[in-house]
């Protein structure tokens, strides 16, 4: 803490004092609080037993000498109970005040001027602080980036949809052992049939391959060949 009250020690301030207060707020600062300001009465005429006010980072404490000296009491109030504080210079001194939220005014008078303006300014940091809190900035490691190779995605094939008509006049499938088909191959002697067919029966056949064609259950070259055979014996 003395590290820290070094810069306080140039405002006029009364080192004894400085030194009394700071041995008595080592058991009553809390974790993670650090005295910012301390400013110390000056009265013109005795000031043997000063009060002063002490500014942390979390709150404000008056400090009053009691029984000649020998006691001090502690009043603190939390920075969030703060409503305001204010500075008000005289000939002989300048007065610090400060108001709660609870509507309660507490006034530390005969300050050095200095240390008064210190005192406002970090009291309005604090205050100012609430307001406004600001964010702790995130300390980012450094850290190795990998370097990402992006791979290209495999694009899937699209394939085009063709509007398809709708079927309404289905042909008769006639199964083969009625049409007379026959594979040559298979069948070789289908043509001795044919000859024994008369026009009209010809004619019936030839409209029946018409159909299988119109289905697709024959090629168009099979048909042909087809045709041409029956057209031979018309």
């Amino acid at each position: 803490m003395l590290d820290n009250l070094k810069k306080i020690l140039n405002e006029d301030q009364d080192p004894k004092a400085i030194e009394k207060i700071t041995a008595k707020l080592d058991n009553l600062l809390m974790s993670h609080e650090e005295v910012g300001y301390i400013a110390v009465q000056k009265k013109p005429a005795v000031n043997m037993f000063p009060d002063s006010i002490v500014v942390t980072n979390k709150r404000i404490i008056l400090c009053k000498p009691k029984n000649l000296g020998l006691s001090m009491e502690f009043i603190d109030y939390d920075w969030d109970d703060i409503e305001a504080s204010f500075v008000k210079e005289g000939i002989l001194g300048a007065d610090f005040t400060f108001t709660t939220k609870s509507d309660l005014t507490h006034t530390v008078d005969y300050l050095p001027k200095n240390q008064a303006r210190k005192l406002y300014t970090f009291a309005k940091e604090q205050l100012d602080l609430l307001k406004n809190p600001q964010m702790p900035p995130v300390v980012q490691e450094q850290s190795k980036v990998e370097e990402v190779i992006e791979t290209p995605i495999a694009t899937a094939e699209v394939v085009e949809e063709v509007a398809t008509e709708e079927v309404t006049d289905f042909a008769e499938i006639i199964p083969v052992a009625q049409s007379g088909y026959r594979d040559e191959k298979q069948f070789p002697d289908d043509r001795s049939g044919l000859a024994e067919l008369s026009q009209d029966e010809l004619f019936e056949k030839l409209s029946n391959y018409k159909k299988l064609l119109d289905n697709g259950l024959i090629l168009q070259g099979e048909y042909d060949a087809l045709k041409k055979e029956i057209l031979s014996y018309m």
